[in-house]
């Protein structure tokens, strides 16, 4: 069978395993019905999704001039302190601004390889975390929006690391810290006008993921060097998959990049 579209964001639902999709304009495709299948990726052409322009995609699904231009990739979504949507003041579009950052943002522990401290928007939960790879989360905090959650975000970073080991987490290498204990670390740690957006109620998100066999390598395709690649889908994690000869692709690194899926 054959399908095109451009890629974006896998969209995942909650269950035991986790569900993947694909989300074609003309198809949805339930990838957990593909694993252990031979597929090919083919690249055809660039769709920026902003404009839809068949031109070089820059970052994050956009080409260069979108993303120096589109609200929605602001300098505030990779950095949350650095929202000002709670002061009036505009990065690129205020009313798009408010929309996002006014909003219950969760500020979370998750076990990604080591654990990391991350925030997202309260609406995003559990989705977040799927996207990461977590093998467990837990909400630590919960502020009225983006930039209190940013802050303690900014402070939390002294103890645990705001990066995920796409490599560890992909082989399934952990740590053996315990959530609960972590998460009762971060209350002591906090200054006190922080405290007052703590979570009491502990309740660790346990995530399943759909994966037959896990790699002992792995090496990341880039459709930047290649034209298509090949092989057998042997898991899904994150919003990677992955093939069993340790080749691992990341879907929403390749958003705007239209392609040929056979299987």
């Amino acid at each position: 069978m054959q399908y095109q579209g451009v890629l974006k964001r896998m969209p995942v639902e909650l269950n035991h395993p986790v569900k993947y999709y694909l989300d074609f304009k003309d198809d949805f495709i339930i990838l957990n019905n593909l694993l252990d299948k031979y597929l090919k990726i083919s690249f055809e052409k660039y769709q920026c999704l902003s404009c839809g322009a068949d031109v070089p995609i820059f970052a994050q699904g956009l080409c260069k001039k979108c993303y120096f231009e589109d609200p929605s990739v602001g300098e505030w979504v990779m950095k949350p302190e650095l929202s000002t949507a709670h002061l009036d003041i505009e990065h690129r579009d205020l009313s798009f601004e408010k929309e996002v950052q006014l909003q219950p943002h969760i500020v979370y522990l998750a076990k990604t390889g080591d654990i990391k401290v991350g925030v997202t928007r309260k609406s995003q939960i559990p989705f977040r975390w799927i996207d990461q790879g977590a093998d467990e989360a837990v909400a630590v905090m919960e502020t009225p929006n983006r930039y209190l959650a940013g802050q303690a975000e900014v402070f939390l970073k002294q103890y645990f690391t705001d990066k995920t080991s796409w490599q560890k987490m992909l082989k399934g290498i952990r740590t053996d810290k315990n959530l609960s204990e972590e998460k009762k670390r971060v209350k002591n740690l906090l200054p006190d006008d922080l405290k007052k957006y703590w979570l009491e109620e502990t309740v660790i998100q346990k995530i399943e993921y759909p994966i037959l066999k896990l790699p002992e390598k792995v090496k990341s395709v880039n459709l930047e060097k290649i034209s298509s690649f090949e092989g057998k889908l042997t898991g899904i994690k994150g919003q990677y998959l992955i093939f069993e000869d340790g080749k691992v692709f990341n879907v929403r690194n390749h958003s705007g990049y239209v392609v040929r899926l056979e299987f």
